[in-house]
């Protein structure tokens, strides 16, 4: 065990290949996430790695292989379903409701949590009510854990780069999921914004014992906060472990070609 973290595959990723008409995005990919660890996934660009995180949550059909999750089969589930599982993600290009404020956009998300029909809730009364007003307390808890309090009136649309980002993280914690899967979720921010976000994650995996797979460029990051990392090249696996046994895998080197002290840093 690791940083807390367990050796219980609660995702197991086995042989998937995917390709889109002669081009090879995943070629036989096989990996487990395993419980409360984060697992980073790195590679060089067109390696597959949005490919594979599209996969896993249903976006993508593979052409072979077989996606688990805490057991179930999940290969061919739609993504709404793989959502309710417990699955949630946030994007490399941000979707958002532009239109709305941060508060609605949080909100949209606890949907799949309501228990109660579109009447009850349109009347706003009985338990109904209620439990509106428990979800709503939710995502106040979530906005205030990611700082966010000074824009949760604001239209989304309207904000800087780095605040959309951090909402759509909030976005995919009101889900409540059982695994987190950041899609380089630091594309775009400053330093400062990125020390934020790098926080912030590690406060999810820490305060939660959250399952977090995180797909990130920047290496030295990555090197500080993951328990293992997976490395894509071409659409082929050629390297699995520890953050110092990867920074020093002469293939994940040849990989990198010039950013090699990308690599060996940290």
């Amino acid at each position: 065990m690791v940083n807390g973290m367990s050796n219980v595959a609660q995702m197991s990723v086995k042989h998937v290949s995917l390709s889109f008409g002669g081009t090879v995005a995943l070629n036989n990919v096989s990996f487990d996430v395993h419980q409360s660890e984060i697992l980073a996934v790195i590679g060089p660009n067109g390696a597959g790695k949005t490919s594979i995180l599209n996969c896993m949550t249903g976006f993508y059909r593979p052409d072979s292989g077989s996606i688990t999750f805490e057991g179930q089969e999940i290969t061919t589930t739609p993504p709404y379903k793989i959502a309710s599982l417990g699955l949630a993600r946030t994007f490399q290009n941000i979707a958002l409701y532009t239109g709305l404020s941060t508060l609605d956009n949080i909100m949209a998300a606890r949907h799949i949590h309501f228990h109660y029909g579109m009447l009850p809730s349109m009347l706003y009364w009985g338990r109904a009510l209620k439990e509106e007003v428990s979800h709503r307390e939710r995502v106040e808890e979530i906005i205030d854990f990611l700082e966010i309090e000074q824009i949760r009136k604001a239209t989304v649309g309207a904000l800087p780069h780095g605040l959309r980002k951090r909402v759509e993280l909030a976005r995919a914690l009101a889900l409540e999921p059982r695994i987190l899967l950041l899609d380089e979720p630091m594309t775009g921010m400053n330093l400062e914004e990125k020390e934020d976000m790098a926080r912030f994650v590690l406060d999810i995996h820490e305060l939660q014992a959250m399952t977090i797979l995180l797909i990130e460029h920047d290496m030295g990051l990555v090197m500080d906060i993951a328990d293992r990392i997976i490395v894509l090249d071409f659409g082929v696996k050629i390297a699995e472990g520890t953050p110092t046994e990867i920074k020093n895998n002469p293939e994940v080197i040849r990989a990198y070609l010039g950013q090699e002290h990308e690599i060996l840093a940290g």
